[in-house]
């Protein structure tokens, strides 16, 4: 493989992970509520989630996916209602920052059930795995998917030290509320674009 083809995929994938999504804004918000830790959890579970989802995209899932339409129309309604209930749930926020031991922070499972419904992941993959893999190949679907993973993590990871940075200079619960119901709006607005868009 040659090194302009692992570039290309490597900005690719930046260029993927990095942009605003419904995982990254949670990430965001994880930041700005939570612990550091905490967020780093959620994106960890994400970014897993979306290597296995990524893999299988490439050995035919959404081959699979096209052949039976009403399994894709399935999919992005529930993950149109999961966002939305994430939306809520950020939008009802009182801006009180939790106590240390509040386990009510997106988790683990949280970031891998994400990525298995969000139809963002879902298009990064299967065009990704369209322009950069022959279809045949497993070992360039396997580099693709290593350098995914650090890719991906990084830039979650961004979205979380950015909200790590807003916590610390949004003191106010006011503010925090605030700023809590405009990521909730524009995660709501990804659900619009989702069915309308």
């Amino acid at each position: 493989m040659s090194g302009s083809l692992l570039l290309s995929m490597s900005i690719f994938a930046l260029a993927a992970s990095i942009s605003p999504g419904p995982v990254n804004l949670v990430g965001l918000s994880s930041g700005t509520r939570y612990p550091l830790g905490k967020g780093l959890i959620f994106i960890t579970g994400a970014t897993l989630g979306f290597i296995a989802l990524f893999l299988a995209v490439g050995l035919g899932l959404y081959s699979l996916m096209l052949q039976f339409p009403l399994l894709q129309e399935a999919l992005g309604w529930a993950g149109v209602a999961f966002l939305l209930y994430l939306s809520l749930r950020l939008a009802m926020d009182s801006g009180q920052l939790p106590e240390e031991g509040d386990q009510l922070a997106p988790g683990f499972l949280t970031g891998i059930l994400m990525q298995a419904l969000n139809p963002k992941a879902w298009l990064a993959a299967a065009s990704g795995i369209g322009v950069y893999t022959s279809g045949q190949s497993w070992e360039q679907l396997l580099v693709f998917a290593a350098l995914y993973l650090p890719i991906c993590w990084l830039s979650l990871a961004s979205w979380v030290y950015a909200g790590a940075f807003l916590r610390r200079n949004i003191q106010k619960p006011r503010n925090l509320v605030r700023l809590n119901r405009f990521l909730a709006a524009l995660l709501a607005s990804t659900c619009v674009y989702l069915l309308w868009g």
